[in-house]
């Protein structure tokens, strides 16, 4: 039988496996007992290895952290590395996140692509593979962590308590594959002195923050010049109302991904620049104007950079303020050619001054492999031999995946050129045909990499 007969034939099995795990809320929850991610991640991951149990594959929990299914004998291992937890479900949904709709051929929920998608297109492969008796000279394994979008500690204990992944992939990027993923650069915000009254926006670091509400004292803008800004800004809608002796931005804008900002609008920029347009005088306004405004390009922080493989990026995610002082989150995609003494050696004097104040968290490293390695070539045949794609090119992208966690992988899929399926957004989706392309792209690859 012809490998496209048996994943039509598994077709709607893989469905209803999807939406029993799109129907819990894997969402990073506070820390219990056994549960070190909350009790969302680990029940998604329970029913990911009861699926694998049910195919016949040896499966092991790591402490709910992690877990795996595998199959084969060997020293080596080539590991498929999915991830069960997704970022919360934010607003703007047409349909009950948590329950896998289906319309026509396209299929909606939370986790649906990113990356509760991957991670059955992987254990399906795993169940072709085996009954198609391909030969096995090394283990296969599909490894599945509950703690990407937050940090990715679950593979920090995978590689603590199991052995190493030889080569592989993570269903968890673009095809036809990426050989390369920015650094990272985590920094926070703080004001020193604001007349701003409150102000609440985002959801997540690692998403552009879409929606945002702030209260000013009326007395410090002309309301008229406000309205005016804030019209000419491509915001996806604003109100202002007055309470007593204050106005209240309900601003909205559009969220994407933080690797790719400008395919957002941040409610929060486009707040503070409407505000200091129509005459705000006020310290922290300044500062955030100074240094984060909209353009995503981190000139602010004296890091406008590029390199051969693309340009910095920065987002402002969330917006808090707490005790009368306003924190934001900021997330940098540094270009792959940059190390951590030369960011910190430029951002150095601009992190400071009478308006407020910019603290850098963590820089992560970048991650980096010639196009001509032999895995990157083993993946990038398998996409093209099922597809016929000979012109999308392989990325370097600026998110982050467990390529930078699990050494010797890169990221594979799952998305398609030219395809947006609305990762960390409303109304994520996966066509049914993208679904099937994956098992049968994961399956030839995987034959590939048992080749190597």
């Amino acid at each position: 039988m012809e490998i496209k007969e048996r994943i039509e034939q598994l077709t709607e099995d893989m469905i209803k496996d999807l939406g029993d795990l799109v129907k819990h809320p894997s969402k990073r929850g506070d820390a219990l007992p056994g549960k070190p991610f909350g009790e969302g991640p680990a029940a998604a991951l329970a029913e990911a290895l009861r699926i694998a149990d049910g195919m016949g594959f040896k499966t092991k929990n790591l402490d709910n952290y992690c877990g795996y299914a595998e199959i084969g004998e060997g020293k080596d291992i080539i590991g498929l590395v999915a991830h069960l937890d997704v970022v919360p479900e934010g607003d703007g949904w047409d349909t009950d996140p948590y329950t896998l709709t289906r319309k026509g051929d396209v299929l909606y929920g939370r986790g649906v692509s990113d990356d509760k998608g991957g991670s059955i297109a992987s254990l399906y492969t795993l169940k072709l593979i085996q009954e198609m008796n391909i030969p096995l000279n090394k283990r296969i394994r599909v490894l599945l962590g509950c703690n990407e979008e937050t940090g990715s500690k679950c593979m920090a204990h995978y590689n603590e308590v199991e052995e190493p992944i030889t080569i592989g992939f993570t269903p968890d990027g673009s095809f036809p594959g990426i050989y390369g993923e920015k650094g990272m650069m985590n920094m926070s915000c703080f004001s020193k002195n604001t007349k701003i009254l409150s102000m609440e926006g985002g959801f997540v670091s690692n998403a552009v923050c879409h929606h945002c509400m702030t209260k000013v004292p009326a007395n410090a803008v002309d309301e008229a010049k406000l309205n005016d800004a804030l019209a000419k800004t491509p915001l996806a809608g604003f109100t202002i109302t007055r309470e007593g002796d204050a106005l209240v931005i309900d601003a909205q804008g559009v969220s994407a991904h933080a690797s790719t900002p400008l395919l957002g609008v941040n409610a929060a920029s486009f707040t503070m620049q409407a505000l200091a347009e129509a005459g705000m005088e006020d310290d922290f306004v300044d500062y955030y104007n100074e240094h984060i405004g909209t353009t995503c390009d981190g000139a602010g922080y004296n890091l406008k950079l590029q390199d051969d493989y693309g340009e910095l990026t920065l987002n402002n995610g969330i917006v808090r303020m707490t005790d009368g002082a306003i924190e934001c989150t900021i997330d940098i995609r540094v270009p792959v050619t940059y190390n951590e003494e030369q960011l910190r050696e430029l951002v150095a004097d601009r992190l400071e001054d009478e308006k407020g104040k910019t603290v850098i968290n963590a820089i992560g490293k970048p991650l980096f492999f010639p196009k001509d390695s032999p895995m990157v070539k083993a993946l990038q045949d398998a996409y093209v031999k099922v597809t016929g794609d000979t012109e999308s090119p392989i990325l370097v992208i600026g998110g982050g995946t467990y390529a930078k966690s699990i050494p010797g992988i890169i990221a594979f899929g799952c998305e398609f050129p030219g395809v947006d399926n609305h990762i960390h957004d409303a109304n994520e989706r996966l066509e049914i045909r993208e679904l099937k392309l994956q098992v049968e792209i994961y399956t030839e690859a995987v034959k590939n990499l048992l080749a190597l």
